[in-house]
């Protein structure tokens, strides 16, 4: 059982729901990263979720897109991220989530990449562009690595496709609110919660929503009906807006206390 098992245990015996908040490794320098997640645990997240930046983000819409280029810019990269995530284990416990394009895991060497997770202290991957058809190769891999592979299901998947996610998605299910990219919406699809519903009938798993969720209104909402709420464009506005004002821990901070204290309410 790794730290995200842990935690869900821990969440369903208080009888609150998860937190789960994105932020871009090296965004804006890899320093403040550091500082971020500590940071983020301290208000209230759950998990945290770190974005490797990528040149071809294909799930992510203008704000992560953004933030991945600028930390392309500094030249930040898998080695740099995993040393950084060590030593933000020092200070925090959280469970770590890499979310992470297939190319660079590839480039990376994908055992080499698995035993780093493990050494730094990463505990899931969330894969975008890796279809759980052709996960074959990395599936036994990180299941012996103790790594939670998270599976995306989406409004448009098949029955039979969410049963297999259901059955092979570890740590927890991620449930893509919409279809297109990342980012911030003024309001949800409406199906949000029969889609949940319908998972939820299939799996005894975590079923957890990304995708849209820009405020702790929605972040309520979204609470009422999943085990967990991701969190990511509208917190890396924040970061964005603060990037030349003191104080931008805190900043974010703040406003990441105010999702987690409308997901842990309901």
């Amino acid at each position: 059982m790794n730290r995200i098992d842990k935690k869900f245990r821990k969440l369903k015996a208080d009888r609150k729901k998860a937190c789960i908040v994105y932020i871009t490794a090296g965004y804006p320098d890899l320093h403040k990263t550091k500082r971020l997640i500590p940071a983020l645990e301290r208000a209230g997240a759950d998990i945290v979720e770190l974005g490797i930046p990528f040149s071809d983000p294909l799930a992510d819409g203008p704000t992560i897109q953004a933030a991945s280029q600028e930390a392309l810019k500094n030249n930040v990269n898998l080695p740099k991220i995993f040393k950084m995530v060590k030593m933000a284990r020092r200070v925090t416990d959280i469970p770590i989530v890499f979310m992470t394009y297939y190319n660079p895991v590839l480039k990376y060497g994908q055992k080499q990449f698995l035993r780093d997770c493990v050494k730094s202290g990463v505990d899931g991957l969330i894969i975008p562009d890796l279809p759980m058809e052709e996960s074959r190769d990395l599936k036994p891999a990180a299941r012996k690595s103790k790594i939670a592979l998270i599976f995306l299901a989406a409004p448009t998947s098949t029955r039979e496709r969410l049963k297999n996610i259901s059955r092979d998605s570890r740590g927890f299910i991620y449930y893509v609110s919409l279809t297109g990219v990342t980012g911030a919406r003024q309001k949800l699809p409406m199906e949000v919660a029969s889609k949940v519903k319908l998972i939820k009938s299939m799996t005894r798993k975590p079923v957890c929503v990304g995708f849209g969720v820009s405020s702790p209104q929605q972040a309520e909402q979204i609470a009422n009906v999943a085990d967990g709420v991701i969190i990511g464009s509208a917190v890396i506005k924040v970061i964005e807006r603060n990037l030349n004002k003191g104080g931008l821990t805190d900043k974010v901070g703040k406003f990441v206390k105010q999702l987690a204290d409308a997901i842990h309410n309901v």
